[in-house]
């Protein structure tokens, strides 16, 4: 740490020693370019030298951990790697709220374990008793500053991710962060000090268009969690809490039916945001008996259950990425998939899980990117008619229905009048018979512009001062009929929406497969809009409500994850597939 903050203080010397040098900062796009450039590069360097040491620690921890585990070269039983443990964020924010409150309980018979550090000395408690975890405002001695260079703010993971490979691909230094929306921020590990992160901050300012800012926030209060046993009460940033038996059962209200049973152990820890994290460290196949029950259901159709199955694992491996900035891995919510616990575990489900032990889903040797939504709406979309990034082979504009009766080839849903017609057909779907394969949504044009406009805000968009909302049009769709853009006049400018932002911007919308059609309501002023469209979700990969129809048509589990990722393998986890 002392060879970190030594570089950290000779860089800034040096940053400054070089600013003071210039009579004055060049206004020309190369010249920002390169000064952005070489502070990244000259930052980076000074880093790595700083950090080599700790690296090579780290690495050596991180190796012996591989080989304890069985995923390094020379592995144990590759049982190891299909039931590896996961950290999963089962409450993300707590003290978000200045009276927040959790409470512990061990199951009939069995005690907690509270082990934490008391000072320098680790310490354990043991109690039979339930334990309510309870966060209060603490005043700090002084106010404290906290604040990242923001460089981007999304609706998505996905789209956040894209954002964060190409600044890298610049030389900046980032991660990725979800205080509520994603974001991708300067790291802080690099850009540690206030000088830096003006530097970069002036750097991108002048050298591109990008909305990036700097979030300052001035501390007087921070919250910090205590609990009580035994008539002490206890206040540390770290918990570990386990059980003999493995279950915990973790309540966030008063009311005893709505507490949630978890298997492994947990740790109460602090996260980027200046609260705490609870994480639930379960095994693999533990973990997915809490979340199929969740996305599908106890009643879908043994195939859709193994399809799901299947697929809920693939998707946990390959995305054990997200939330490295607070030192988990995954959620426990749509954001990443549902998982509530063993509470709604049932024998249909669990056999399920059971006899697909260990399969995934793989595209040339590497996991997918295991996407899949509640309904598409009769037609999958490609990654990229979503989210920006790179397009997956794999997923591809796919007709959601047993039999192809309508090719997309040829009657391209790009086109408009096709669209039309597409979206008002409701019958021969995987769908058709589900509540929200189409809907019709009529909203007032106030309706719109609120929403706009708090969507704009958030954004921190130079397009949200404005009052009303002129016009709307879609002016441009996918080969899967996704809008693409949809362009917005006001009294103030004209502005595109791309993508999922329409999904963000506005309330009606399920999906982004949809048309709209002004309103007038009888008078000659425009009343609003009508948003008619199909599905529910983003509509990438398989539809579970799609998977089930085919599963009660007789398709097997592999049929059905290969009509919706085309040319894919079902494959047994082992050290060669690539995560």
């Amino acid at each position: 740490m002392r060879q970190k903050n030594r570089a950290i203080k000779q860089l800034e010397n040096q940053l400054q020693h070089y600013i003071k040098g210039q009579k004055t900062l060049s206004t020309r796009r190369c010249t920002n370019e390169y000064s952005l450039t070489l502070l990244s590069e000259t930052l980076r360097e000074r880093y790595q030298v700083a950090m080599k040491f700790s690296f090579w620690r780290f690495s050596h921890t991180v190796l012996a951990a591989f080989c304890l585990l069985g995923l390094s070269a020379a592995s144990g039983p590759e049982s190891n790697i299909q039931d590896m443990e996961l950290k999963i964020g089962i409450v993300q924010r707590f003290g978000s709220q200045p009276t927040g409150k959790l409470q512990l309980e061990p199951t009939k018979g069995d005690r907690l374990k509270l082990k934490f550090k008391a000072g320098n000395k680790q310490q354990t408690l043991v109690t039979k008793n339930p334990v309510k975890l309870e966060t209060v405002m603490q005043a700090l001695p002084q106010p404290t500053v906290e604040e990242v260079v923001v460089l981007g703010i999304f609706r998505t993971f996905e789209t956040a991710e894209d954002s964060a490979n190409k600044w890298r691909s610049q030389g900046i230094e980032v991660e990725i962060a979800q205080p509520e929306r994603w974001q991708v921020w300067a790291k802080r590990d690099v850009y540690s000090t206030p000088l830096l992160r003006r530097l970069l901050l002036q750097n991108i300012q002048a050298s591109t268009n990008e909305k990036v800012y700097l979030d300052t926030k001035i501390l007087k209060q921070v919250p910090r969690v205590s609990w009580v046993v035994d008539d002490n009460r206890y206040s540390p940033n770290d918990l570990e809490i386990t059980t003999d038996k493995n279950l915990i059962r973790v309540n966030k209200s008063e009311k005893p039916e709505t507490a949630r049973l978890y298997a492994g152990r947990l740790n109460l820890q602090p996260n980027a945001y200046g609260t705490y994290t609870l994480v639930n460290q379960v095994p693999l196949e533990t973990y997915l008996r809490g979340v199929v029950p969740y996305e599908i259901g106890t009643d879908a159709p043994t195939a859709a259950l193994e399809a799901q199955a299947i697929l809920a694992r693939t998707y946990a491996l390959r995305n054990l990425r997200r939330f490295a900035a607070d030192n988990y891995q995954l959620c426990a919510d749509t954001h990443c998939q549902v998982y509530y616990g063993l509470n709604g575990a049932a024998a249909k489900t669990d056999q399920a899980i059971a006899s697909t032990r260990g399969k995934v889903v793989t595209y040339k040797n590497e996991l997918v990117d295991a996407l899949y939504s509640s309904t598409t709406g009769g037609v999958t979309a490609s990654f990229s008619d979503v989210w920006n990034g790179d397009d997956r082979a794999y997923l591809r504009p796919v007709l959601d229905a047993a039999t192809n009766f309508w090719n997309l080839s040829k009657q391209s849903l790009a086109d408009e009048k096709n669209f039309q017609k597409f979206i008002n057909i409701q019958q021969g779907f995987n769908e058709s018979k589900w509540d929200m394969f189409r809907w019709h949504k009529e909203t007032s044009l106030e309706d719109i512009t609120k929403d706009l406009q708090k969507f704009l805000q958030v954004k921190n968009s130079p397009h949200a001062k404005f009052k009303t909302i002129q016009a709307m049009a879609v002016v441009k769709r996918s080969q899967s009929g996704r809008i693409l853009e949809l362009a917005v006049k006001t009294d103030n400018s004209t502005f595109v929406l791309q993508k999922d932002e329409v999904r963000s911007a506005f309330a009606a919308p399920r999906s982004t497969l949809f048309y709209i059609e002004p309103l007038n309501k009888g008078k000659p002023e425009l009343w609003g809009y009508a948003f008619i469209g199909g599905g529910l979700g983003h509509g990438v990969g398989l539809s579970q409500t799609g998977a089930q129809n085919l599963a009660k048509l007789g398709w097997s589990s592999p049929k059905i994850l290969q009509f919706y990722y085309p040319g894919t393998q079902i494959q047994t986890l082992s050290k060669e597939t690539k995560l």
